[in-house]
């Protein structure tokens, strides 16, 4: 078993490594895989707040806003691309 301590570090630490990756998905190339790895923290940074506070929730609450608006605006991007190749292809 973990200590309820060691948990609320490794929480604090993914809250800030989500807000680094959703800042990340925000660029060209690296940020779709960035986005996606950010979104997926926050969703295991939040079930470990149903146990324990979070002090760096606003981290995590900005890293996956960052992220949802990098992965939506890449996966655009990428759509545009693809319709472009197959319309002039």
């Amino acid at each position: 078993m973990s200590n309820p301590g060691d948990e609320k570090i490794r929480m604090l630490q993914g809250s800030v490594k989500c807000l680094i990756f959703g800042l990340l998905g925000l660029l060209p190339v690296i940020g779709l895989p960035c986005a996606l790895a950010a979104l997926w923290l926050s969703g295991r940074i939040r079930r470990s707040e149903r146990l324990y506070w979070n002090a760096a929730k606003p981290y995590r609450v900005l890293g996956a806003a960052c992220a949802a608006t990098g992965a939506i605006g890449w996966f655009l991007v990428a759509v545009l691309i693809v319709f472009n190749a197959v319309l002039k292809g």
